[in-house]
């Protein structure tokens, strides 16, 4: 399959039709600035100060590779990564589906919860948390049930910008104000035992869990299946909104530093009431004309991870599906259906089981961290042992990153047994 272009039409490729290319770049940067920067990135820069932007970014860095391969193999093959452990073992398949499906129906939940608070916020009159939820899912299947990427990247970019000049105008006003910040009394340092804990939700979360990465290379898929693209067109994607993360994730830190570090306050382990606590605390130091600034701030990171979460899962569970059922393509209905599925159940958790969502969330946070370095190493070998073009090739460099990276979270697999039922 022709997927990429020549070298030399590469070339010519310019900077303006680069930005048109975006896609699958841009929707995987919107699904991960979800949970991962509004409370996690937030929350380490309120703890540990300046500090922990080393470990974020070290973080991104040795995950950079594993995400870097769904595109590299997409754009190379046609495949998806879906069909790539399909060809390594049925056995990595079955168990892809099942981690997706539980991820998939726990984290749309969680999200969908999140949501639901911050858009009660703005409403001039008062809404459950549950109704506000069905809203939240209604918009987001109204939207995908209509030429779904389509509308998906739009929604994307939308989102991206708002959230980015909604964020610089918060932090610029949230560090005109640091004459009046707050002074630990002791500092916290992020190097100690006691940061083994945000290290390994790092891990899982940072940029995003493992699975997108086989989301993007089905978004990849789909592109291809529409448009023209060249390797130098998904790489640029990729690699701009890969760093788009990073810098936001950063962002978040800096946040957490203006408006917390040193307050001695303590954060909730729910990310529903931090978003509470991020509002009243940035509000109190800038001022309440302030409030629908950072409201905003935190409901579109947040609602553009549920509707890119809601339409990836579903991707990439029908796709395996398909793999399973041995057809040649995903059908429409099934995708249509899973989408549905994944939304209604994220909805039944908090309607039927609320007081389970946070226990569901910690089951499906473990079964990612336990599950990520292996699908880090089947996306190495993926990459490894595939002839690419060169473009797309692996590079010794990579190649030394890919080996660290996966070092790195197999490491701190075995750090997180020693942590949980040795110590």
């Amino acid at each position: 399959m022709d997927t990429i272009s020549t070298p030399d039409s590469q070339s010519k490729l310019s900077l303006l039709q680069l930005a048109r290319s975006t896609g699958p770049g841009i929707m995987m940067a919107t699904a991960a600035v979800g949970g991962s920067h509004l409370v996690a990135s937030t929350q380490a820069g309120a703890t540990y100060g300046w500090q922990i932007a080393i470990v974020i970014l070290l973080v991104n860095i040795l995950k950079y590779p594993f995400f870097r391969a769904s595109i590299q193999y997409t754009a190379a093959t046609g495949e998806s990564l879906v069909e790539g452990y399909a060809k390594l073992g049925q056995a990595f398949l079955w168990l892809f589906l099942s981690v997706c499906t539980i991820s998939g129906i726990v984290t749309a939940s969680a999200l969908l919860l999140f949501s639901a608070n911050l858009l009660g916020h703005f409403l001039p009159f008062a809404l459950s948390l549950k109704s506000l939820s069905i809203l939240i899912v209604a918009v987001c299947l109204f939207a995908l049930f209509s030429r779904r990427y389509r509308v998906l990247h739009s929604i994307s970019k939308v989102i991206m910008l708002i959230l980015i000049v909604t964020l610089i105008a918060a932090l610029a006003l949230a560090a005109s104000q640091t004459l009046e910040s707050h002074v630990p009394t002791q500092e916290t340092t992020p190097w100690s035992s006691a940061a083994v804990g945000f290290i390994i939700a790092a891990m899982v979360w940072m940029p995003a869990p493992i699975e997108i990465s086989s989301v993007t290379s089905l978004w990849l898929k789909e592109q291809q299946s529409k448009y023209k693209v060249s390797a130098k067109s998904v790489l640029f994607d990729f690699n701009a909104h890969y760093i788009a993360t990073v810098l936001l994730a950063l962002a978040f830190v800096a946040l957490g530093v203006l408006v917390f570090y040193g307050s001695g306050l303590e954060f909730s382990q729910s990310g529903v009431e931090f978003s509470n606590q991020l509002i009243d605390g940035y509000t109190s130091k800038v001022g309440q004309w302030a409030y629908y600034l950072i409201t905003a701030v935190a409901f579109f990171c947040i609602f553009g991870s549920t509707i890119t979460v809601i339409d990836g899962y579903s991707r990439t569970i029908a796709e395996a599906q398909r793999l399973l059922q041995e057809r040649e393509e995903i059908s429409h209905k099934a995708s249509v259906i899973w989408m549905m599925l994944i939304a209604f159940a994220a909805l039944a958790l908090i309607l039927f089981w609320f007081s389970s969502v946070l226990s569901a969330l910690y089951v499906s946070l473990t079964l990612a961290f336990i599950t990520t370095p292996f699908f880090a190493l089947l996306n190495f070998i993926l990459v490894s042992h595939t002839k690419l073009p060169k473009p797309l090739a692996l590079t010794k460099p990579m190649k030394w990153l890919s080996i660290l990276g996966l070092i790195y979270l197999f490491g701190f697999l075995a750090v997180f047994f020693w942590w949980n039922w040795l110590v």
